[in-house]
């Protein structure tokens, strides 16, 4: 046990400690993780490398103290921010003028932390911390204390203390909750975390962790015609952001939109190939448009147009007796679209600047399907 002077404090029946640990017991006992679906176009760290002369900081080895995983809630590690802390650590070292890590950073222990009031009633007294590495996860400042890490062996003998609050034992989605809470306003938390945390951690909700599963697969696999063009957790290259398309495909599934409840949770289990299939019969139907430069048919707004009328096809396939999955079916019942909608309705400088709403697009591509040569009759 590592035992730290300590003020117990409550607030609304939740219990917690004020505490300083040494840099040396942060390093040992804090585990750093970002949130991450591994794939290995995600790396726990976004950002240019410096130059070797210009940066303080060894990549290498701090890259390799980072861990990812889908339990995790943290974002991706910004290089800059990690190179500009350590930067200033090094001029507070140096002109000993300001405390380098003045604010408190917020922690929670994986296991049961013990407290002993000096005396009976005292919210003084000394905190007991397990000495395990790994079994302190920060809540906010993982940037601060990376730094910290990264920096340390500058530090030589020098006695520094890093101010805590540290909860014992918060539940998983109290945690997650904590750092949404947290980041949300005063960081920008962007909109696509925010959606994967809410869904995979913070309400478990089943519908929202399918429609990412989902979004997930049209971004990652390699016969999709979105590889690569949707923004996982708000970064990569792709200009499609996640969090709207997850959205759509959630209100779809909490509804009645693929046949009634029973059929909607018997859909989860082929939903992933339909949307897959579906939006690669998408991209053969439009082709022109698709893999041209001066069209608008990725962009949120009409992915969300197509998402929005997928019921519709479902419906249709299922009047066919089709697998719901299979991709000449689904070709079939899209077909209608080249000869009623074409690519021209997709070029920004054209029709798409006349009317790009979403529920207008839909509109379109609900008509085309019940009246496929054209009569309205």
């Amino acid at each position: 046990m590592i035992n730290v002077s300590a003020i117990q404090m409550q607030q609304f029946g939740v219990r917690f400690y004020q505490a300083s640990l040494t840099a040396r017991d942060i390093d040992r006992l804090v585990r750093f993780e970002v949130l991450s679906y591994g794939q290995p176009h995600q790396p726990p760290v976004r950002g240019k490398k410096r130059g070797a002369v210009a940066s303080k900081v060894n990549w290498d080895l701090l890259e390799r103290r980072i861990a990812a995983s889908e339990q995790a809630y943290q974002r991706q590690i910004i290089r800059r921010k990690i190179d500009e802390l350590v930067g200033y650590y090094e001029q507070c070292r140096q002109a000993r003028d300001l405390p380098s890590i003045p604010g408190a950073v917020i922690i929670s222990s994986d296991e049961k932390l013990g407290f002993s009031p000096v005396e009976e009633g005292s919210s003084l007294g000394v905190l007991k911390v397990p000495e395990r590495e790994g079994i302190l996860r920060a809540i906010d400042g993982q940037h601060r204390l990376l730094a910290m890490h990264a920096d340390i062996e500058r530090f030589g003998e020098e006695a520094f203390s890093v101010p805590a609050v540290i909860f014992d034992q918060l539940p998983e989605d109290h945690i997650v909750q904590m750092f949404v809470t947290i980041n949300a306003k005063h960081t920008r938390l962007n909109s696509s975390h925010l959606v994967s945390l809410s869904g995979r951690q913070l309400y478990r909700d089943a519908n929202l962790a399918l429609a990412h599963d989902i979004v997930r697969a049209l971004n990652d696999r390699d016969d999709s015609p979105l590889h690569m063009d949707i923004k996982l957790l708000g970064v990569g290259h792709g200009s499609v952001a996640q969090a709207p398309l997850a959205q759509e495909l959630k209100r779809l599934f909490q509804g009645d939109a693929f046949g009634g409840p029973r059929r909607t949770r018997e859909f989860h289990d082929e939903a992933t190939r339909f949307f897959v299939n579906y939006f690669k019969q998408v991209a053969l139907v439009f082709g022109a448009a698709w893999n041209g430069r001066k069209y608008s048919i990725k962009s949120s707004s009409a992915l969300r147009a197509f998402l929005r009328v997928s019921p519709e096809v479902v419906r249709r396939l299922d009047e066919e007796h089709a697998d719901r999955a299979d991709f000449r079916a689904i070709g079939r019942v899209i077909a209608p679209w080249g000869h009623r909608i074409g690519d021209l309705r997709f070029e920004t400088q054209g029709a798409w600047s006349k009317g790009s709403s979403v529920e207008a697009l839909a509109k379109e591509l609900r008509l085309a399907l019940y009246y496929p040569e054209g009569a309205m009759g």
